[in-house]
């Protein structure tokens, strides 16, 4: 089992996938940064209100923290936003490899028609004698079985 969990650890996808992990948890960290030290002021200075508010809930010392929810809401958009600008970005950039790809082939194509040579139709070796239909060599002006010219024609 420890042998299974090992193989399974040092796949490239399951390596591939935790640096992913730990680089998403680096890049929330950073929209988290921005948003509470650059857009809740904003925030604050537009609407007049704190953006780290509570509104009480009664008397019974419960209260709705829509700072935090605001918070949490924008930093999700910044983060949708800029994915959706890279996965944007990575599809162009297969999109053009393919096309380069592809172009880069269709010439390989056409250099590797161009340089072969065209082949000469090829003679038969034999052909049949037209009188007495024996297989006779191709180029030979009387039949040895039969000896008709085969210049003549019955």
């Amino acid at each position: 089992m420890f042998k299974e969990f090992k193989e399974f650890i040092s796949k490239g996808n399951v390596m591939d996938m935790a640096i992913g992990v730990i680089i998403a948890n680096a890049f929330a960290a950073i929209v988290a940064a921005f948003t509470s030290s650059f857009i809740q002021p904003i925030l604050g200075l537009i609407g007049g209100a704190e953006v780290h508010g509570t509104i009480p809930l009664g008397d019974s010392g419960q209260a709705i923290d829509y700072g935090t929810f605001l918070t949490a809401v924008i930093n999700f958009l910044i983060v949708a936003f800029i994915l959706f600008i890279m996965i944007k970005a990575v599809n162009i950039a297969n999109k053009k490899s393919k096309e380069r790809l592809e172009k880069l082939s269709q010439k390989v194509i056409k250099k590797s028609k161009k340089g072969a040579k065209e082949e000469a139709p090829v003679e038969p070796e034999t052909k049949l004698c037209p009188f007495c239909l024996t297989e006779i060599a191709y180029k030979a002006t009387r039949c040895p079985h039969c000896t008709s010219d085969l210049n003549e024609k019955k």
